[in-house]
C-alpha cells in the first residue's frame, strides 16, 4: 500500500514537472512591436507585431513576416552578441523603458514593448507637443545626412563645427553627440572608419556619462 501510494506521488510529480517546463519558457517571450531599418536608413522595411524572447542571455526576435533573428551573448561585456552568421551584434540605449535597440551587421532592429500599431500617429497628434520632443529613435538627423559615407577621421570636425558636442563613445562603433540648440542626443554609427549612419537616439539620458 505504501509503496503504490509513493508511485503513484512520484507519478504526479513528474507530470507537474514535464508540464512546468513549457510555462517557464513562454513567460521568457513577450509581445512587442519590432521596426527594422536596413543599415544606414531611416525608413523602415518592416513594421508590425513580433515577439522578443530572452533566455539565458540569448536573444530571439520572431516578426510577424516569418523572419527571426536569434543572437547568442560573446565575450564579457553585456549588450555584444554574434548573431546566427557569425556577425557582431550589439544592444544599444535609445529607447530608455520603451524598447531595446539591436544593431546586426546589415540591419538595426527596434523593439518596443508597446504594441499598439499607431504608436507613432498618436503620439504626433499635438503638433507644438511632439516639437518639444526628441525626435523619433532612429530618425536621421537631416543636419549631419551628408556626412554618411565620409570618413570619420575627417568628418569629426564638421560635426562640431555645426553644433554638436562628443560626448562618449561605447567602444563597438557607436559614438554619442549632443546636439548644440536643441539638446537631443545623437548616435553616429562608425564601420571601417567611415560614417555608417547619423540618427536621433530617441532619449536624452543616452548622451549622460
Amino acid at each position: 500500500m505504501t509503496i503504490k501510494s509513493s508511485n503513484s506521488f512520484l507519478a504526479v510529480a513528474l507530470a507537474i514537472a514535464s508540464l512546468s517546463f513549457p510555462v517557464s519558457v513562454k513567460a521568457d517571450t513577450v509581445n512587442a512591436r519590432c521596426d527594422v531599418f536596413p543599415k544606414g536608413e531611416d525608413r523602415a522595411t518592416s513594421s508590425g507585431p513580433c515577439t522578443f524572447s530572452q533566455r539565458q542571455g540569448a536573444v530571439s526576435i520572431q516578426l510577424e513576416n516569418g523572419n527571426s533573428y536569434d543572437l547568442l551573448p560573446s565575450g564579457n561585456r553585456p549588450g555584444n552578441y554574434r548573431d546566427r552568421n557569425g556577425d557582431a551584434a550589439y544592444r544599444q540605449s535609445g529607447l530608455g523603458d520603451r524598447g531595446q535597440i539591436y544593431r546586426l551587421a546589415n540591419e538595426s532592429i527596434f523593439v518596443y514593448w508597446d504594441t499598439s500599431a499607431n504608436r507613432q500617429n498618436s503620439g504626433n497628434r499635438n503638433g507644438r507637443a511632439a516639437a518639444r520632443r526628441q525626435p523619433e529613435a532612429g530618425t536621421t538627423v537631416s543636419r549631419l545626412s551628408d556626412l554618411v559615407g565620409a570618413r570619420a577621421g575627417q568628418a569629426e570636425n564638421t560635426v562640431k563645427k555645426r553644433g554638436y558636442r562628443w560626448v562618449k563613445s561605447d567602444g563597438s562603433g557607436y559614438s554619442y553627440w549632443l546636439e548644440g540648440k536643441t539638446n537631443y542626443c545623437v548616435t553616429i554609427q562608425t564601420d571601417q572608419g567611415r560614417y555608417q549612419s547619423i540618427v536621433y537616439t530617441g532619449n536624452s539620458e543616452d548622451c549622460k556619462n
